[in-house]
């Protein structure tokens, strides 16, 4: 019986650690330990390119929310400069798991790319910057994670094309989602994994899913469905002020999800004889063969 490999499950830690370096080196430290995932990843924005004035400068749209007067200095209260990414790389190494941050604008995808990570993921919000693409198939050698959320069928073909010409397929991965915080199951729509794995398996290095539901049980449909990476936020307490925490998982949600995909992976196999040596010792006690009843 081949088995598949493990599906990689993210963490996604974001802004989750409320702009706080020893709440992010604690929850990397569960996530390693404790829940046992591969990867964590951050966010890097360069909030000022990445806003307008005007957003920069707007109120938080949900207030009770707000980590500063204005949306702009939201931001940077839960923003990491790359040596603070640095560091959170170091404690990645020490807690032996890996590290991985979502890169939002050029300046950004500069920064994080210059640190040598094995990965950058691209958020749904960005993956139509084609200048930020190009510069990392060109000036980055690591894996290219795009997630598709609020992205039509035509502008996924895009994306894809646009890879297969900058010749780093071989290194992209594609992430079914649906942008919402949470998303009610009805909206996950979850056979865009099978789809993508259709359109995309053999033109992409692999295909993953970016969940933002409730509850752990679509994350494994979706390994049957053929994701070989499952991201999910993640958080230390879901009360949290912030607007990732209700839809992220805590340590041991996270901790059973990294259990039940791994089971998961393991039992999706075929028989590789029609008598597994498990059952032998049934069949001889238990079955009944024709023309055979029992006394």
């Amino acid at each position: 019986m081949s088995q598949r490999p493990a599906p990689r499950v993210m963490a996604e830690i974001g802004c989750n650690h409320k702009g706080d370096m020893n709440i992010a080196r604690e929850m990397i430290e569960t996530a390693a330990r404790f829940a046992k995932a591969d990867y964590v990843k951050f966010q890097k924005r360069c909030n000022r390119e990445l806003l307008t004035p005007e957003e920069y400068d707007a109120r938080h749209p949900n207030p009770a929310n707000s980590y500063g007067e204005t949306y702009g200095a939201h931001r940077e209260f839960l923003e990491f400069d790359p040596d603070q990414h640095r560091q959170l790389m170091r404690w990645c190494e020490e807690f032996g798991i890996g590290y991985s941050t979502s890169v939002w604008d050029l300046t950004s995808a500069r920064e994080m790319a210059a640190l040598g990570p094995a990965m950058l993921k691209i958020p749904s919000a960005c993956n139509l910057h084609f200048e930020m693409l190009e510069f990392l198939a060109r000036d980055y050698d690591g894996e290219i994670h795009i997630s598709l959320g609020m992205t039509t069928p035509e502008e996924q073909d895009e994306i894809v094309s646009l890879m297969e010409r900058l010749r780093v397929q071989d290194r992209t991965v594609l992430y079914a989602c649906t942008s919402g915080y949470p998303v009610p199951f009805d909206q996950v729509c979850l056979l865009e994994v099978a789809r993508l794995k259709d359109a995309y398996g053999a033109r992409v290095k692999d295909i993953g899913f970016s969940g933002h539901h409730l509850g752990i049980a679509v994350d494994v449909a979706a390994v049957t469905l053929g994701a070989n990476w499952v991201e999910r936020h993640f958080t230390l307490d879901r009360t949290w002020k912030g607007t990732d925490h209700p839809a992220s998982l805590e340590p041991d949600g996270l901790r059973k999800l990294v259990r039940d995909l791994r089971a998961v992976a393991t039992a999706l196999t075929y028989k590789d004889r029609p008598i597994l040596d498990i059952e032998a010792p049934q069949r001889a006690k238990l079955k009944r063969l024709r023309g055979v009843h029992l006394a």
